[in-house]
């Protein structure tokens, strides 16, 4: 293990300040690739929440008169104080979260890029002058920022899901009050030093780690007044039921589909699968989690996939050799054993690893394992396993695959693979998820991708990505003037 990063930020930011807040307890944080204690952090009360939401609406009046080109250069700022951080913040990330450094170098680098991407967006947000039935009046309309949101962001991508969030809401005027998980909760405050260089005022962003009861008084707190959210659709039925009437944007689980027909190119799908199904261990919404194989290439694409899953190496998140570190906690791991359990019970064909790798600084390191033959009621189908697992499903035909990737609750992101064009466009307009990338990863993104789940699914409505997450983080006020005598 190489020498390790130390936090330097250890407690709450709250109105452009970091302090213990008002309690006295806190949480201890544990690396899950050494098991070794790494910090510890305040644990924030009711008080804490509270004057974070005070301050919050103290600072979003001034925020938003400023002006989207003043608010936009600011956060053009935060941007460039970033990227000035990258390995800093990425060495952090990889120490607290289990992933690979280089995974964790493209996610800062994403996050610092939303900021810049959402600073320009913002300056072309533009209203309407609409036609009215009275000739005496003009209808104007403009995109007005709700307020001030509570911020609720998942372990799996720290700093990046922040920025999805921050970004954006900073741009079009937002104040927030943000909760990371305790357990990774040190690049997204190590981050807040970049905020400060690049002068976002204080109170527009807090950041107060909690779990489940902080959660839900985020939630709930009367001067909150939106949600965003990404995280489980468990946890999203929750915050919806004590929401109220306050606007969500919530981008929940996945159990995406993969999509390999006959005429596929076997060597491209086979790889795109096993990248999906290892990328972050598989700690990812839109993780290969059912690859559904015609069954006239199921034998070479089986082939395919044992062999690039050689290039899978587990290990130490700081080795450059390593592309597969571990999970970021025992709760994953533990779904992670209870589906492969089901999987022997069942007799299904288990290719390639199906365990925790023994004789690891911890019990979090699972091998990559490849499951054949998979049935449609196991939970490696029925469930979003999150962890490094690809499941193969056989279907008999196309329409048959097409039932398969349907015949589920969650629907946030699928694929395909075929040559045929006419076969491409039936599968994105036939498959019920909110994005089908045809012939690469599911797990593939992009920062200016409108992201979120299908109409009728359990995956949370809005998108996350480019315009569309300004749309979503505003409403439309109308005004209307009488220009008659």
């Amino acid at each position: 293990m190489s020498s390790l990063p130390v936090p330097t930020r250890t407690q709450l930011f709250i109105a452009g300040e970091f302090t213990d807040g008002a309690s006295t307890e806190r949480a201890d944080i544990f690396s899950p690739s050494t098991g070794e204690k790494i910090a510890s952090i305040p644990v924030p009360t009711t008080a804490d929440l509270d004057l974070a939401v005070a301050k919050a609406h103290e600072a979003k009046t001034a925020w938003r008169k400023l002006g989207v080109f003043a608010r936009a250069e600011i956060c053009h700022k935060v941007g460039s104080a970033l990227e000035s951080r990258v390995e800093e913040l990425a060495r952090l990330q990889s120490l607290e979260q289990g992933k690979p450094y280089e995974e964790s170098l493209s996610d800062v680098k994403e996050a610092a890029q939303l900021f810049h991407l959402h600073a320009e967006d913002a300056v072309r947000l533009y209203g309407e002058t609409l036609p009215s039935n009275d000739i005496q009046k003009r209808q104007i309309t403009q995109r007005a920022p709700i307020g001030v949101f509570g911020i609720i962001t998942p372990w799996n991508f720290p700093l990046l899901m922040f920025a999805e969030f921050v970004a954006p809401g900073l741009a079009t005027g937002n104040a927030h009050v943000v909760k990371p998980p305790t357990n990774t909760p040190l690049t997204v405050l190590a981050a807040m030093d970049a905020l400060l260089e690049a002068g976002v005022p204080d109170g527009l962003v807090s950041v107060l780690p909690g779990e489940g009861e902080f959660g839900a008084a985020l939630v709930s707190h009367p001067g909150i007044d939106a949600v965003g959210f990404i995280g489980s659709s468990a946890t999203a039925t929750k915050i919806q039921a004590t929401a109220g009437l306050k606007p969500l944007l919530i981008e929940a689980s996945g159990n995406g589909p993969v999509v390999v027909l006959a005429d596929a190119n076997i060597e491209r799908a086979a790889k795109a699968a096993v990248d999906g199904a290892f990328y972050c261990a598989g700690q990812v919404c839109c993780a290969t989690e059912r690859v559904i194989v015609h069954k006239d290439v199921h034998e070479e694409f089986v082939a395919a996939v044992l062999e690039y899953s050689k290039t899978v190496v587990l290990g130490d998140p700081f080795d450059p050799n390593t592309n597969l570190g571990p999970l970021n906690n025992e709760g994953v791991a533990a779904k992670m054993d209870r589906h492969m359990e089901d999987a022997r019970e069942r007799g299904l064909d288990i290719l390639l690893g199906g365990r925790r790798r023994e004789g690891q600084p911890t019990d979090l390191y699972y091998e990559f394992t490849v499951v054949d033959n998979v049935t449609t009621d196991s939970l490696l189908s029925r469930e979003e396993s999150f962890g490094p697992v690809l499941p193969i499903i056989v279907a008999e035909d196309d329409d048959d695959a097409l039932r398969i990737a349907n015949d589920d609750p969650l629907g946030l992101q699928g694929a395909v693979f075929t040559e045929n064009l006419s076969k491409a466009f039936r599968f994105m307009e036939e498959m019920e998820t909110g994005q089908v990338v045809v012939n690469d990863s599911n797990g593939w993104w992009d920062v200016n991708m409108p992201f979120g789940g299908a109409g009728g699914k359990g995956t949370g409505w809005g998108r996350i990505g480019g315009m569309y997450t300004l749309h979503d983080m505003t409403y439309l006020r109308t005004g209307v003037i009488h220009i008659g005598a």
